[in-house]
């Protein structure tokens, strides 16, 4: 067993409260800060976390690994929960149809969005994709960050919607262990305008496909994009329960447009996130507050289409579980950076620094199924993010400065 110890960091924000209190109701103590700490770990957990003159004996001059960390920080890994980051194209004219009035509905009924999308998606090849997969990948793990989601959607017939899902498989791979991919399926994104209906599109594409996929055994997790002229209350429930035959996990898009009571039907469900959640009301934070389900929210998504935020800080008093993802995607959120996006946000959200951090580490990791990460404690997965600053502080008060080591 090869065991290795990060001596003398700066900081370290273990988070330890935090994952104690299941990443709920969060004071700024929660953030569980030692100061000249060090971290003992193998490859599979965390041995021993504390300060440095504590580090116990029996660790100490037996040939193990020392690395020094002094001037450095670190933090549980951060995750990016919610990406689209495998797509061609690039629609930056439909930014500036938005910055001169146009709606994203708008926009999407001119045939632009999601389909639009799709047909840059559908113009490249699958070696093409996993080129630009993994320079994205590259780009958003420069930042610190360990774990992104990668969703699938922009390829909207059964034999792209394979393809992507291949992609992603192909590019965990890749990148592993360094980078940890969640494989995510949502043919479930848009409705392409050769079929008469979402029923007709779920019926002949998006649950074939789940079924040959999860023969294979490649995906992490499913999801769709409940909300009005897209995907129903039906469609949903078909989804999840083919999703629940194959034993992968479910997620969805819920309450972006409209309160759809998508965030309840999550709840009902299971689900492990309900993400965007902008317009869910009083009916639905309750129910996330009484579930395991994590609340998913893209501040991002709201500053780049010009909308109104999710009401965060009602849902955090409410005892939800929130995360912050980037969604970066070529649409609704251009933005890679999570980080970046966090900081703008937490103002935004008068989040206290603890929640922040928690919403793009634990909570985050909870939010694609990852349990055994998320804080530095003993018996947990040695996932960290560490930071080129003597102080926590610095990293989200230097707004879109990139400080990660």
């Amino acid at each position: 067993m090869t065991i290795k110890i990060f001596r003398n960091f700066s900081e370290i924000a273990t988070l330890a409260s935090a994952h104690h209190k299941n990443g709920r109701r969060l004071n700024p103590d929660d953030l569980g800060l030692i100061k000249n700490g060090s971290i003992v770990f193998d490859h599979e957990k965390i041995l021993w976390v504390g300060e440095d003159r504590n580090i116990p004996e029996d660790f100490l001059n037996k040939g193990h690994a020392e690395i020094d960390v002094t001037g450095k920080v670190c933090l549980p890994e951060i995750v990016d929960s919610h990406t689209h980051l495998v797509f061609g194209g690039d629609r930056a004219h439909e930014y500036t149809m938005r910055l001169n009035g146009a709606s994203y509905e708008d926009i999407a009924a001119a045939g632009g969005g999601i389909l639009n999308s799709m047909k840059g998606t559908q113009n490249l090849t699958r070696k093409d994709l996993l080129k630009l997969g993994q320079q994205r990948v590259k780009t958003i793990h420069s930042y610190g960050v360990g774990t992104i989601e990668v969703k699938s959607g922009y390829g909207l017939s059964f034999d792209k919607e394979y393809e992507l899902s291949h992609v992603i498989h192909d590019l965990k791979n890749i990148v592993r262990p360094e980078v940890q991919i969640i494989n995510t399926f949502m043919a479930a994104h848009a409705v392409p305008k050769s079929f008469n209906s979402s029923y007709e599109y779920m019926k002949e594409v998006v649950l074939p496909l789940l079924d040959k996929l999860g023969e294979e055994q490649i995906l992490d997790c499913v999801d769709i994009f409940h909300e009005e002229n897209y995907f129903s209350h039906d469609d949903v429930v078909s989804l999840f329960e083919r999703a629940k035959r194959w034993n992968i996990n479910v997620k969805i898009h819920a309450d972006e447009f409209n309160d759809n009571k998508g965030a309840i039907l999550a709840v009902k469900h299971e689900a492990l996130s309900a993400d965007h959640l902008l317009r869910t009301t009083e009916d639905g934070i309750s129910a996330l507050a009484n579930s395991n389900t994590v609340a998913t929210l893209l501040p991002g998504t709201g500053l780049f289409l010009g909308k109104s935020q999710a009401n965060a800080r009602a849902m955090l008093n409410s005892g939800v579980k929130v995360a912050i993802a980037s969604d970066f995607n070529p649409g609704s959120c251009h933005c890679d950076n999570l980080i970046l996006i966090a900081s703008i946000a937490a103002p935004i959200y008068e989040l206290n620094q603890t929640e922040l951090w928690c919403a793009i580490t634990l909570n985050a990791a909870h939010a694609v199924g990852l349990k055994n990460q998320g804080a530095i404690v003993e018996g947990l997965k040695p996932r960290f993010s560490v930071f080129n600053t003597d102080s926590i502080d610095r990293i989200t008060y230097n707004w879109g400065k990139n400080l990660a080591h």
